[in-house]
């Protein structure tokens, strides 16, 4: 690939947005080419069952989900590259420059999908047994735990979301915060308070996920934050729900950002402040964060670009 040779679309990041902005783009014969990282596949890589993705009645691992999404971008003529991009100097309606080290490509468009992150809490066996009880998403997987003990861990209204949510199928869920004082709205710390199956544990903050002979989760070991006492309790499934953080970092400073480093898009569509880059998936997302939402609006972000495209004058 030459580094004269000027792109239509270059796609950043490989997971449901990217892949899908790339099927559309490439069914568009707009030849796209994905830098999807060496962690291709987004979150999805980290999941195990995924059952609530339209047209999976069967469920589907995340990791196969991935691969399939990403065939089906090549099957059209999507070309991928297994590497994380350096740097990018985006411009306002020109030409965009995307680097690998030293080498550059140049584009016309850009779609920003390099995702977000669950915050992590930093602690023995959370990442050994991620998807072995341990996850960050209960709308994801809390059916998983029908009639079975489950912990959330946060103070914020995600936190409450998920309790509420998980609660729909635990038989108990304790609510476990390190202070207090939850950061959670008065209204969804109210409809927390108010189920029956839903304890709030404060002031305890884990210290360690706890395996059984198999593996998985066996139990969470707590410690009080004023006491120093230490404590732990059985359960099935523990949600750690303190937050995501978005993989914006590559372009902080050149396409606009909310204070928590969310990409800001014009409503209703994915175009950034840059005319020619847009952002999609959960690098825009504070709320949804789901495979379906990210892949919906992959498709829109491949709409806006070819779109841009044939208006544009270069």
């Amino acid at each position: 690939m030459s580094d004269t040779e000027v792109e239509n679309i270059i796609i950043i990041g490989g997971g449901p947005a990217g892949y899908t902005a790339a099927l559309y783009a490439a069914r568009a014969e707009l030849n796209p080419l994905v830098f999807e990282g060496f962690q291709w596949g987004g979150q999805l890589q980290n999941t195990t069952d995924v059952e609530n993705f339209p047209g999976f009645p069967e469920g589907i691992m995340g990791p196969e989900m991935m691969t399939r999404f990403r065939d089906q971008a090549e099957r059209f003529g999507t070309r991928f590259v297994t590497d994380d991009v350096d740097k990018v100097e985006l411009t306002d309606g020109g030409i965009h420059k995307v680097y690998l080290g030293d080498e550059v490509h140049h584009a016309k468009t850009v779609i920003l999908a390099m995702g977000a992150e669950p915050k992590r809490l930093g602690i023995p066996g959370e990442m050994e047994m991620a998807g072995r009880g341990v996850s960050t998403c209960g709308v994801c997987d809390g059916a998983f735990f029908k009639d079975r003990s489950t912990m959330v861990i946060g103070g914020g209204d995600s936190a409450m979301e998920d309790a509420v949510f998980i609660s729909k199928f635990a038989s108990s869920l304790d609510l476990v915060h390190r202070r207090d004082e939850f950061r959670a709205s008065k209204i969804m710390q109210e409809r927390a308070e108010s189920l029956p199956n839903i304890s709030l544990k404060t002031p305890w903050a884990p210290e360690e996920f706890v395996a059984g002979e198999d593996g998985a989760l066996e139990k969470v070991r707590l410690k009080h934050s004023e006491s120093g006492e230490v404590e732990e309790i059985p359960v099935d499934g523990v949600f750690v729900a303190i937050g995501h953080i978005p993989r914006s970092e590559l372009v902080v400073g050149q396409v606009d950002t909310d204070d928590e480093g969310y990409v800001k898009t014009e409503a209703a569509s994915t175009k950034t402040n840059l005319a020619g880059v847009f952002a999609i998936g959960d690098l825009v997302d504070h709320t949804y964060r789901q495979a379906v939402t990210a892949a919906g609006s992959g498709c829109k972000g491949a709409l806006d670009a070819e779109w841009y495209l044939r208006d544009a004058t270069f």
